[in-house]
């Protein structure tokens, strides 16, 4: 019952902050677009599952990260 209390309480904490915020919601706002920017946009367009278009199963896609990580580069 005492971690109950004390989630509330950090809670409620967090909840009144952000009711009194001004600036800061737009600039948390700010944040979380760039995030979704970031990493929902960005992924798609620049990095490429490479693994599921080269490789059929699960047996060959680890088969080609296990040579990758032990194979020396010269």
């Amino acid at each position: 019952m005492a971690i109950l209390g004390f989630i509330k309480r950090v809670y409620n904490f967090y909840s009144e902050g952000f009711k009194q915020m001004t600036v800061g919601k737009t600039l948390w706002m700010i944040v979380l677009l760039k995030l979704f920017i970031m990493f929902a946009i960005l992924k798609v367009f620049f990095f490429p599952n490479i693994l599921n278009t080269n490789y059929n199963n699960e047996e060959s896609k680890a088969n080609h990260v296990r040579l990758e990580l032990i194979k020396k580069h010269d």
